[in-house]
């Protein structure tokens, strides 16, 4: 039997090639490896951003990949162009940056001009049966160019191949065989068709010739290729894959240089700014703990060359302070004392049990994690320095990969198979948040249609096929790549939806794989708060309060006080149902304690089942056994129980045996292993470990099954201690400055797990005075009266910023004396006046609402000829609006209300529907039936709750915590997601002061609001 010629596929587009690839790099680079294919180029349409995934499916299966990428020029000429060699490559990138930059985002331009530096270091074929395009690459490319044979099963191949061949021998570019792939496999076909009609929005049906005419654009069998290809054409696409000999492996990342000054090095450099940030950060004198641990660490970083990462996020940390824009290190970077003494971290490392190695390690030769969170509202500013700085051909952000969701997929192929609209929008809408790939076909069923139907089953099918598919890329949400040279050398960049920004073509992961450097600049609405707040009080007090001198200054009882009684709305990070659920029973009582109840509230430790053993041994409940002392000294202050990713770190090297590196890798490993497994050489290195130092099997089995149940999901303890900063500075300004804590919170929406309305509500419980809108005495952000908050104009919808600071300029000047005077002082529009008027801040010059609508109804804006001339005219006697109605207009117009609570007016009618209030709840015992009702202001369905969610109602006394299980989940999905007006029947579940209505029942009072527009936050 004669052997099958070789062959490497040249033209194939994954699904980074956006509704036109319809299969996953990882599976055509399986299918390829499974046919027996010298290698495979991936070359998406003027895009690399798929090669990383392909490269690493690649290397572990030991194929040959091919970078590419096809073009289409604008004169329709189709190329696909393959990089040889690192130069090659860069080229490559250029080429796709300069097209990509050219034009908005998701489109490119390129014409043959852009190709006259010739590329030497890149192949091309040519798709096109054009003598001019034949003649237009071969004057550019001679030597390295192409005509690809696509021959795909047409009416007549072997007239195709004598028109190639004649156009081949006119132009003198040879020939060679490709498959044009856009599948792995020819099964994909519907899919395929079903990206092309979302791509060109009409449904499959009506899109005719743009779909392809059969399904040979897969990944085809050798013995197939063999006998539609000459073999000279099939022995071509192996001798051009040999001459393609780049790897993404051979990519090195180049730091920046300008931070070092003249005759210093980047060593010298980075030490002198460490030890002066010590000198700063311990007046009295370095302790000998952290001289040793900065020695260390220095020495480390400057054994892997990382000074340069360093710098730079130092350089951008200074950079945010000269401006007065706060901003805290987190992640890693906290097991860092060069950190601390930088500035970049406020972790000190003499109060902190640090592990350095889950920062920086040897064996992982890759760069440190460093994520700085800046004020989310003052953030713009820092990125615009970075590429002011570095120029938006050196500084870019990192992708994020917008994928398919049910929903969104749902939508999407209910369009293409030509659904009406109306259904598409009733099946999209019958799926939460929540849903996943198993429940679609339930949720179809709920809405009424029938999954058996040929087009329901076909719809579930695809859309099942397109989940988790890639839809266009994002930015990320602050990961800075900054390089020495060109970036677009190295990744090409495109341009991003938002004006003045740029992203490359990797997302965060990507880089990772790569060992590739991401600084990043990440947005924290609480750090706008938390410097907000400190100013209203600096400037009401004449104190000098900071985060550092509050964080200094002790801890103080009575904000841990505060804290175990589960009084934490709007206090970062321990806000959450859970959370607030925990503080009870955990009790924080010190910094460390705060620690611990951010980290245990996490799917790590409650996978693994750590919170109860914790909680009993706290408790007294258990006893706590160590096998030997240096288990003790890892696990001690977490009473045994490891709660951190780096206690498990730490226990591989002391109770196991590991280096430090070594323990760094069985961290990345269990971060992976769900996705991708790799925890099994780790587990018998563990289990031999700790054998060999007398540690007894059941307790390393137990150990290595907590390991599993961190998962992906694993803590790490400098992340918390980093988060429980923030928490204690938050906290401490709600419990001793609740109005400036307050008026600083709402200033910083959106943010949080509350609205505006619940924020409003508890302050005022805890006694804070909030005054309403005004126009005569509001500024455009809510501010503080004495020790009462005036709400600002920024809390009216609808109105412009621009108009507010209008308003606010024209009464410095002086107090405005009536409507008409504002409005043409102000220069506001009718649409203005209008919001004013629905939010009651015109009271004080036009009366009641209805009033004030009166009078705005009679202002002339703009430039009309009597709008300055006044109009003596008596107003009319109108009634005013009822409580009622005032109500409606307060939600409509702010979101809130600062008179009584919608339920305050509906509560005889409640009462004699028998359901108590949130405070009648709070008195009952545990086990007792009980009734109650509220606004839904909250829905949470965590993943790691087994099905359940957990529903906030709230009322004119407070909050009731809802837990409503999965079976009542499903059976009541309507009411549990519909209801803006929630009525339950359960069961009341006490533990100490936490209260829990256990669900048996859910009824939709909805109709009782009426008008009033009422909002949830919903969350996983």
């Amino acid at each position: 039997m004669r052997a099958l010629p070789g062959y490497a596929e040249l033209h194939c587009l994954s699904n980074f090639s956006f509704l036109r690839g319809a299969s996953r790099p990882e599976e055509l680079v399986e299918r390829a490896a499974a046919l027996g294919y010298r290698a495979l180029a991936v070359t998406d349409e003027c895009s690399v951003a798929g090669v990383v995934r392909a490269h690493e499916a690649a290397k572990e299966l030991g194929l040959a990949l091919i970078v590419g990428s096809e073009i289409r020029l604008d004169d329709a000429a189709k190329l696909v162009i393959l990089a040889t060699d690192r130069e090659g490559y860069g080229e490559l990138c250029q080429l796709v940056t300069l097209g990509r930059r050219r034009k908005e985002k998701g489109s490119y331009s390129l014409a043959w001009s852009d190709l006259d530096g010739g590329m030497p270091g890149c192949l091309a074929l040519l798709v096109s049966e054009k003598e001019e395009h034949a003649r237009a690459l071969a004057g550019r490319l001679r030597g390295r160019a192409w005509i690809a044979a696509e021959l795909l099963r047409g009416p007549d191949d072997r007239t195709q191949l004598a028109r190639l061949r004649a156009l081949g021998r006119a132009s003198g570019l040879p020939l060679v065989a490709a498959g044009d792939v856009h599948m792995h496999v020819r099964s994909r076909r519907p899919l395929q068709d079903t990206l092309t009609a979302i791509r060109l929005g009409t449904p499959v049906h009506a899109c005719g010739q743009a779909l392809h005419p059969n399904a040979e654009r897969h990944l085809r069998a050798r013995v197939r290729l063999a006998q539609l290809y000459p073999p000279e054409l099939l022995a071509e696409t192996v001798a051009i894959a040999e001459r393609c000999a780049f790897s993404l492996d051979t990519l090195r990342y180049e730091y920046p240089e300008e931070l070092v000054p003249e005759g210093e090095t980047p060593a010298t450099h980075l030490r002198a700014l460490t030890l002066a940030g010590l000198r700063e950060r311990y007046p009295g004198g370095v302790p000998d703990r952290v001289r040793s641990l900065i020695e260390r660490e220095l020495a480390l970083v400057a054994e892997l060359k990382y000074e340069p990462f360093f710098l730079t996020v130092h350089d951008v940390v200074r950079f945010a302070r000269s401006k007065g824009i706060l901003c805290q290190g987190r992640g890693s970077a906290a097991n860092s004392a060069a950190c601390y003494a930088l500035g970049i971290t406020e972790v000190d490392p003499t109060r902190q049990r640090l592990l350095f190695e889950r920062f920086v390690s040897k064996e992982r030769n890759e760069p440190p994690d460093i994520d700085v969170d800046f004020e989310h509202q003052r953030r713009e500013e820092v990125i615009q320095y970075l590429y002011e700085k570095y120029g938006r051909g050196r500084a870019a952000l990192a992708a994020t990969v917008i994928c398919y969701r049910p929903r969104s997929a749902l939508r999407d192929v209910g369009k293409a198979l030509g659904l009406d609209p109306q259904q598409v929008d009733r099946i999209a809408k019958s799926v939460s948040w929540w849903d996943g790939r198993a429940d679609l076909e339930q949720r179809l069923r709920d809405a009424g249609f029938d999954p058996e139907s040929p087009t329901i089953a076909r719809l579930i099918a695809l859309a099942t096929a397109v989940l988790g598919f890639p839809r266009h890329l994002s930015q990320h949400v602050g990961g800075f790549v900054i390089s020495r040279g060109p970036l677009g050398r190295l990744v090409p960049i495109e341009n991003a939806a938002m004006p003045e920004r740029s992203v490359i073509q990797w997302d965060k992961d990507d880089l990772e794989s790569l060992g590739l450097l991401k600084v990043d600049v990440l947005g924290l609405g609480m750090l706008s708060a938390v410097r907000r707040a400190l100013r209203f009080v600096n400037d009401l007090r004449g104190t000098d309060h900071t985060m550092a001198s509050l964080l200094s200054a002790g801890e103080d009882p009575a904000v841990y006080e505060m804290i175990r009684h589960a009084d934490t709305i709007g206090v970062f990070q321990i806000e959450s149902r859970a959370q607030m659920s925990m503080l009870p029973r955990l009790a924080p009582r010190d910094f460390y304690d705060l620690v611990i109840e951010i980290a245990i509230v996490r799917p790590g430790p409650i996978q693994g089942d750590m919170v109860h053993p914790y909680l009993r041994r706290r408790e007294g409940k258990e006893p706590i056994e160590y096998p030997n002392d240096a288990v003790k000294a890892v696990l001690a202050r977490t009473l045994g129980v490891p709660i951190f990713q780096e206690q498990v770190m730490e226990l591989a090297v002391e109770a196991a045996g590991f280096t430090p590196g070594e323990a760094d890798q069985l961290r990345r490993a269990m971060a992976a292993w769900k996705r991708r497994g790799g925890l099994e050489p780790f587990q018998q290195k563990l289990k031999d470990g700790m054998r060999a130092r007398g540690i007894p099997e059941t307790f390393a089995d137990r150990i290595y099954g907590q390991i599993l149940g961190f998962g992906e999901y694993g803590f790490p303890e400098s992340h918390s201690v980093s988060f429980a900063l923030i928490a204690y500075v938050s906290a401490w300004l709600k419990r001793h400055e609740p109005a400036a804590f307050l008026a600083a919170l709402l200033n910083s929406q959106p943010m949080g797990f509350y609205s505006p309305s619940q924020l409003v509500q508890d302050a005022r419980r805890h006694g804070v005075e909030v005054l309403p809108v005004d126009a005569t005495v509001s500024g455009w952000e809510c501010a503080l009266e004495g020790e009462a908050v005036r709400l600002g104009l920024l809390m009216v919808h609808g109105f412009a910023e621009a108009a507010g600071k209008r308003l606010v300029e024209a009464r410095r000047e002086r107090a405005f004396d009536a409507v008409d005077d504002l409005a043409h002082r102000a220069r506001l529009n009718r649409r203005d006046l209008a919001c004013l008027a629905a939010s009651g801040a015109l009271s004080a010059l036009a009366g009641h609402r209805r009033h004030a609508h009166w009078a705005i109804a009679g202002v002339e804006t703009g430039t009309h000829l009597m709008s300055r001339a006044p109009v003596a005219e008596t107003r009319p006697a109108l009634a005013p609006p009822t409580e009622g109605e005032d109500l409606v207009a307060d939600y409509a117009s702010l979101g809130l209300t600062l008179g009584r609570h919608p339920l305050a007016l509906l509560r005889r009618r409640l009462e004699r529907m028998r359901f108590s209030t949130a405070a009648q709840l709070r008195a009952l015992p545990s086990g007792r039936a009980a009734r109650a009702a509220g606004i839904v202001t909250g829905r949470q369905r965590p993943d790691t709750a087994s099905g359940a969610v957990f529903v906030t109602l709230e009322d004119e006394t407070g909050y009731v915590n809802v837990i409503v299980w999965r079976d009542l989940t499903e059976r009541q999905r309507r009411e549990l997601l519909g209801a803006r007006l929630m009525g339950v029947e359960g069961m009341l579940e006490r533990e100490g002061e936490v209260v829990h209505l256990i669900a048996r029942r859910l009824l939709d009072h909805s109709a009782l609001l009426g008008r009033l527009a009422t909002g949830s936050r919903d969350f996983h």
